[in-house]
């Protein structure tokens, strides 16, 4: 299946617009994620990872992460363009959401800006936000973009999109 680009409506920008290989840029819109009635980030600091076909990935600075709830997982994978990554689970009391976010200790040359930042998947929250909108986790177990109605798609992830 080719990707046909979705028309652009007024306010939205289009992922088919953002470059490959991907970058990352800073970020000042107002991130949240918020989980069983606590708020667990709310920052204006985030930088986001943008890619063709991709929404962006908010990745949010370890101080603005509510303190302890980051516990690292197992596990290690490698990105061709950012670097090594590792994992961490979202543990508050008895919840534990495994493997939830990533981070790039040691970032390539090209994402530095995301040293000491964590990347998480929105779906296991109970609301993660941009700008006051709840966003909508991008398809497949593997991508973490967050989807906001200021997007034009169609994303990556969704079935029929594995050679885009």
């Amino acid at each position: 299946m080719r990707a046909r680009p979705d028309p652009i409506e007024p306010g939205q920008e289009s992922v088919w617009d953002y470059p490959r290989p991907a970058v990352a840029e800073p970020c000042h819109s107002r991130v949240m994620i918020e989980h069983e009635g606590q708020i667990l980030v709310d920052t204006r600091k985030s930088a986001r990872t943008l890619e063709t076909s991709h929404p962006p990935t908010y990745y949010i600075p370890l101080s603005d992460i509510a303190d302890g709830i980051l516990h690292r997982a197992e596990g290690t994978s490698f990105c061709e363009w950012k670097g090594a990554a590792v994992y961490w689970d979202v543990v508050m009391g008895d919840t534990i959401l495994p493997r939830i976010g990533w981070s790039y200790p040691m970032p390539t040359a090209h994402f530095l800006i995301l040293r000491d930042h964590i990347a998480f998947y929105a779906a296991p929250f109970d609301r993660c936000s941009v700008d006051g909108e709840t966003v909508t986790p991008q398809s497949g177990a593997f991508y973490g973009g967050w989807i906001t109605s200021n997007l034009a798609g169609p994303f990556k992830g969704m079935p029929g999109s594995r050679g885009w």
